[in-house]
């Protein structure tokens, strides 16, 4: 098992921001995504990102819970994955969208969650019920 190096519990292998780990053939890129959770990664491979709990179909990850954090999040989406490329296909950890994955340029464009805000809009729209 592999997690974040900021995981509270004991893994085979921690990972860091930056990081590629091999399966097979294939190279996967490790994107350090805090936010929902400090631990929080994303996984790059072949034109495709798996999210987990940092971005949904439509959504993102809470950041009212214990160990969120919304300024972190602000950056993940903002900054860290704006370095993927709009023809990504995205897989988030959970299907609470119109449909189970989607791509990065279509959530660019139609999650109200990326919509452009300031970092303190983005804080105070995240703590909204």
């Amino acid at each position: 098992m592999a997690a974040h190096r900021k995981a509270e519990f004991t893994v085979d292998q921690y990972l860091k921001h930056g990081d590629t780990l091999r399966v097979g053939e294939i190279a996967v890129g490790v994107l350090h995504t805090p936010g929902h959770a400090r631990d929080a990664i994303c996984l790059q491979a072949d034109g495709h990102i798996f999210t987990g709990d940092t971005l949904f179909v439509g959504e993102c990850g809470r950041t009212d819970l214990p160990g969120s954090d919304p300024y972190a999040m602000h950056r993940s989406l903002f900054e860290v994955l704006a370095e993927v490329p709009d023809s990504a296909v995205v897989w988030p950890g959970h299907d609470y969208g119109p449909r189970p994955s989607s791509t990065m340029g279509a959530e660019r464009r139609e999650n109200y969650v990326l919509a452009p805000r300031s970092l303190e809009e983005f804080v105070a729209f995240m703590a909204e019920p």
